[in-house]
């Protein structure tokens, strides 16, 4: 079976080097830095209009932890409409309860709004208390895959949770790791785990083009290069898909 690759794009531009790099579906999301939420329904609009493959959308409302209150839940079920209606193929979040589980009830009631788009519960299962339990409580619930690093900081230190996770999924539902998968260790972590889908960012840093700066005003997170983008680069997602053309 070929390898599927997932890139993760804030942009449609980024979406569009996805799709020239090899890319087989892309996650369409915002605030990388804040690891992902829900991109503008223009994002995405112009994102369906210029790839032909997959667009998933992520479902997020702000950085941070995963608990929502209820103003929160509401926009994410509001934000599933606008995903249904422009036309992606499926949704990604993500809800945990105070004790670290899958907030089951919160998590069943969004698979059901977003039918028929496939869903993925995205890396909030890597800050469950019980990963397993928390495998049970997503296949009972019905979610199509699940976006983990196997609760490491990186998918290659997640390799032996990776393994177990998809030995004890039995094909009920997919798991998509992701975080750190770069085209020197891909093939090695879908050798070890025996995964057939992989999440990767295949990113690079693009220069802004303004010609006149002012570094000491910040707009964001003090510190942070507001003169440049991060894009995805289809140089280094042709690279993924050669390194794993490759091994198998």
């Amino acid at each position: 079976m070929s390898l599927l690759l997932e890139v993760c794009s804030a942009s449609p531009e980024s979406a569009i080097a996805a799709e020239a790099g090899g890319a087989n579906r892309v996650e369409l999301c915002d605030n990388l830095l804040e690891g992902g939420t829900t991109p503008s329904a223009g994002t995405v609009a112009l994102c369906l209009k210029r790839v032909t493959l997959d667009v998933l959308m992520m479902i997020r409302p702000r950085g941070g932890d995963f608990l929502y209150t209820d103003i929160e839940y509401d926009i994410m079920l509001r934000d599933i409409e606008v995903a249904k209606s422009l036309g992606v193929c499926g949704v990604v979040f993500g809800l945990l309860t105070p004790a670290g589980k899958v907030d089951k009830a919160r998590t069943g009631r969004l698979i059901e709004a977003s039918r028929p788009l496939t869903v993925t519960f995205h890396r909030a299962f890597d800050m469950t208390a019980d990963p397993f339990e928390a495998l049970e409580d997503l296949v009972e619930l019905g979610v199509d895959r699940i976006l983990t690093s196997g609760q490491e900081p990186s998918a290659e230190r997640g390799i032996p949770l990776l393994k177990n996770l998809v030995k004890a999924a039995q094909g009920r539902t997919v798991i998509l790791p992701g975080c750190g998968i770069n085209e020197n260790n891909i093939a090695e972590i879908v050798a070890r785990t025996g995964v057939h889908e992989c999440h990767v960012s295949g990113k690079h840093q693009i220069p802004s083009r303004m010609t006149y700066t002012k570094p000491k005003v910040c707009m964001g997170v003090p510190g942070a290069r507001e003169y440049e983008r991060t894009v995805v680069d289809p140089n280094r997602i042709r690279a993924l898909r050669a390194a794993i053309d490759r091994w198998e």
